[in-house]
C-alpha cells in the first residue's frame, strides 16, 4: 500500500498528528509519500528530515495558507504530477487548503481514494473569520465533499459537527482518535516552580497552545480575574500572534503579577507534572492532544466543552468539562477542581491513565488509519 499525505497546516497538533501517522505508518511497513509546506512553521523541516530517515519519501511544496489563485493553481498542477508519477492508493489530505487542493489533483487525473482529515473546518471559525468568508470556505468544502471517499473525524464529537454541517454523508465519515505516547507524561519529573516565576505554594492552572483565537488564552485571563480564582497562577506555554496583546490584557485586568508566558516549551510533560491542573479554554477543537498528554500525566483536566473534550470528560471520571466558555463557567470548574483533595485528584488522574492506555495510544491511532484505508487498498 502507498499512502500520499498532503499538508500545508504545519502548526500544532495538526503538524504532530501528521508526523506521528507518518512514521507510524512507516513502522507497519506502509510506503508513505508526505508531500508538505514548510512556509508557515520553519522548524518543520526538522521533522522532514526526520521523517526521511525512517524512509518517508518526502517532497515540500511551497503551500500558502491564504487564497492565492495562481499560487494555488500551481501547487495544485504540482500535486497532480506528484500523483501521477507515484500513483498512490491513497491520498490523505489533512486541514483546509493542502485538502483542497490534494483533492482536487486527485479527482483530476482519477488516481488514489481521496481522503481528508479535516482537523477542523475553518467554516465555523466565527471569531476568525467573517461571514462572508466562512460562506465561501463552506461552500468550497461542500463541493469537495462530492469528490471525497472518506473523512476522518478525530474524535466522535468531531463526527456530530460534520454531521451538523448537513452536507457530509454519515456514511463517509470515519472516526480515528488521535494518540500519544503515554510513557513520555507517565515518568516526568516535576521542575522548580520558582523557574517559572510561581511561587512554591500557590495554585497553578497550565494552558498549552499556540497563542491565538481559537486557543482562547483570552477566556482563562478573564476568567483568572474573577473573585472564584483570586490567588490562582495561570502558566502559558506556547508562543503566537496575540501574546502582545494578551500581555496588555493581563495588565488591565489586574492580573499580571499571576500570569506567567513561557513562550514555546519542549518540556511539557515536565510541566505537567508541575501544575496542579490542565486548562484548555479553547473555542475550538478536534481532538486536543495536551487533554490526552495531562490525563497520561495524571493531572485533573478543566475543559470548555469542545469537540474532542466533551468525548474525552464526559463521563466526570477523568477530568471536567465546563458548563460554557464563558469565563465565569471556566472559573467555577477551575476552583472547584483546584479545592479537591490530594485523594480526589490521585484518583482522577489515575482514572485518566487508563483511559489513555486502552482507547489514546499511537497503536491505536495508526491501526485506526489502516483500517480506512484498508476500505480501498
Amino acid at each position: 500500500m502507498h499512502v500520499l499525505h498532503v499538508i500545508e497546516a504545519t502548526i500544532g497538533g495538526t503538524r504532530r498528528h501528521v508526523v506521528d501517522a507518518c512514521r507510524g505508518l512507516r513502522a507497519r511497513g506502509v510506503r508513505v509519500t508526505l508531500a508538505a509546506s514548510a512556509r508557515r512553521e520553519p522548524t518543520f523541516r526538522d521533522d522532514l528530515t526526520a521523517l526521511a530517515r525512517v524512509g518517508v519519501d518526502v517532497r515540500e511544496l511551497p503551500m500558502v495558507r491564504s487564497i492565492a489563485p495562481h499560487k494555488d493553481l500551481a501547487h495544485t498542477l504540482a500535486l497532480r504530477s506528484l500523483i501521477k508519477a507515484l500513483r498512490p492508493d491513497i491520498v490523505h489530505t489533512h486541514s483546509s487548503k493542502a485538502g483542497a487542493l490534494g483533492r482536487l489533483a486527485s479527482w483530476s487525473c482519477g488516481i488514489g481514494a481521496r481522503i481528508h482529515t479535516p482537523h477542523t473546518f475553518a467554516f465555523l471559525f466565527s471569531a476568525m473569520f467573517s461571514s462572508t468568508s466562512r460562506a465561501l470556505f463552506r461552500a468550497v468544502e461542500k463541493e469537495l465533499s462530492r469528490k471525497t471517499d472518506r473523512f476522518i473525524a478525530v474524535s466522535s464529537d468531531e463526527a456530530a459537527t460534520f454531521a451538523s454541517a448537513d452536507f457530509i454523508p454519515a456514511s463517509k465519515v470515519r472516526v480515528v482518535g488521535n494518540g500519544i505516547d503515554p510513557l513520555r507524561f507517565e515518568n516526568a519529573a516535576a521542575i522548580e516552580r520558582a523557574s517559572l516565576g510561581v511561587p512554591r505554594h500557590a495554585p497553578l492552572a497550565l494552558v498549552v497552545g499556540l497563542l491565538n483565537v481559537a486557543k482562547g488564552p483570552d477566556l482563562a485571563l478573564r476568567a483568572l480575574a474573577l473573585p472564584a480564582l483570586a490567588n490562582v497562577h495561570v502558566a502559558f506555554a506556547g508562543s503566537g500572534e496575540l501574546e502582545a496583546t494578551l500581555r496588555k490584557l493581563a495588565h488591565e485586568l489586574g492580573v499580571e503579577s499571576r500570569v506567567h508566558f513561557l513562550g514555546w516549551r519542549d518540556d511539557v510533560p515536565e510541566l505537567l507534572a508541575t501544575c496542579d491542573a490542565l486548562l484548555l479554554p479553547s473555542r475550538w477543537e478536534g481532538m486536543p492532544y495536551i487533554v490526552l498528554e495531562a490525563m497520561a500525566s495524571s493531572r485533573p483536566v478543566v475543559a470548555t466543552p469542545v469537540d474532542g473534550a466533551r468525548a474525552l470528560l464526559a463521563d466526570g471520571l477523568s477530568g471536567h468539562l465546563c458548563r460554557s466558555s464563558e469565563p465565569e463557567d471556566i472559573a467555577d470548574a477551575l476552583a472547584a477542581v483546584l479545592k479537591q483533595g490530594d485523594d480526589a485528584r490521585r484518583l482522577l488522574g489515575k482514572a485518566a491513565q487508563a483511559k489513555v492506555r486502552a482507547n489514546f495510544t499511537l497503536e491505536h491511532m495508526v491501526e485506526g488509519l489502516l483500517g480506512v484505508y484498508g476500505e480501498f487498498a
